[in-house]
């Protein structure tokens, strides 16, 4: 097996020496295997990965097994989710040392922490997952349409321009003016989507759409509960246009895990949505803006390596 770490180091902002720290242990612990292949990559800008990654998978032995590690936050791990969603005997874990990592909060309260373990991860096996795709884009949590997206968009943008030292003073802040101010933008949060489910008409006026292959986002479990990914479904949530109140309140309510009366939400395969308007897409921690696009599962695509034995937790389960 050859083991590939990827390191986004955007996600280690003045903290070189915690970066270099999970470098030693690396080689300390490859030191000491017999007959030890590995390799450190570092991206340097967005996709970077991608390459990084195919150069290793072609250098890899005929059969050989490839495992990659993307060590940082969501944006390196949807980079690694794209490098080895196109290839067989490739396997994928994420190492957590970003700002977030919502797909691991599937596992459990405390469990994140267990990724950061290399030699744990490197001896554990892999279990085997749903992943969404959308042309050649491929997303490990989810989607969303409309409001979410447009609000998480403009945030980074605005985090990006003033810096982070000074974001972080005003962040609570912009935090919540932003949040308003796109609650009162009637071409988000009442824009008309036409909607089509499993060949299933659903077109109307949404201030969001979820479309969830796990349960969490931005730490916390939202109105998709039974979001599993190993299971072959998409999990779709559509919140109808109300006025801004209504509509954030609602938003509000979906994202601590209730669910709201003013949407629809079905189970899928496949989901298009198209508007005559340019539409705010994030898939995972990447943003889009288009008039269409094209969802759907694509079963046990990923092998997943996770420690300490983990596993999915049950749909039925995860609903109690």
């Amino acid at each position: 097996m050859k083991h590939v770490f990827v390191f986004d180091p955007k996600a280690f902002h003045n903290q070189q020496w915690k970066m270099d720290g999970i470098l030693d242990n690396i080689g300390q612990f490859f030191r000491t295997q017999d007959r030890p292949d590995f390799s450190i990559q570092i991206s340097r800008y967005r996709r970077n990965a991608i390459v990084l990654i195919q150069e290793e998978i072609n250098k890899a032995n005929p059969g050989d097994i490839v495992r990659v590690y993307a060590v940082g936050g969501e944006e390196i791990l949807y980079d690694c989710l794209n490098a080895v969603a196109h290839f067989p005997n490739v396997q994928l874990t994420a190492v957590p040392h970003g700002e977030s990592c919502d797909f691991l909060h599937i596992f459990g309260e405390g469990k994140v922490e267990s990724f950061r373990d290399i030699p744990a991860l490197v001896r554990s096996d892999s279990i085997p997952t749903d992943i969404m795709r959308w042309d050649v884009n491929y997303a490990l949590n989810s989607c969303y349409i409309g409001l979410v997206s447009a609000t998480s968009s403009k945030f980074r943008t605005l985090k990006t321009k003033m810096g982070k030292g000074s974001f972080f003073i005003f962040s609570k802040v912009s935090s919540f003016f932003n949040y308003i101010f796109t609650a009162f933008d009637k071409e988000i949060t009442s824009q008309r989507y036409y909607v089509v489910i499993d060949d299933k008409d659903y077109s109307g006026n949404y201030s969001m759409i979820h479309v969830a292959n796990g349960p969490f986002f931005a730490g916390k479990k939202t109105g998709a509960p039974d979001a599993t990914p190993d299971d072959g479904l998409l999990d779709v949530t559509m919140i109808k246009s109300a006025g801004p109140i209504g509509t954030m309140l609602s938003t509000r309510k979906y994202s601590r895990g209730k669910h709201v009366k003013n949407s629809i939400s079905v189970q899928a395969k496949k989901i298009t949505i198209k508007s005559e308007k340019q539409m705010w897409i994030q898939m995972d921690n990447e943003y889009f803006q288009d008039t269409s696009i094209d969802i759907n599962i694509v079963h046990h695509a990923l092998q997943m390596v996770v420690p300490e034995n983990l596993s999915y937790p049950l749909a039925t389960l995860s609903a109690m």
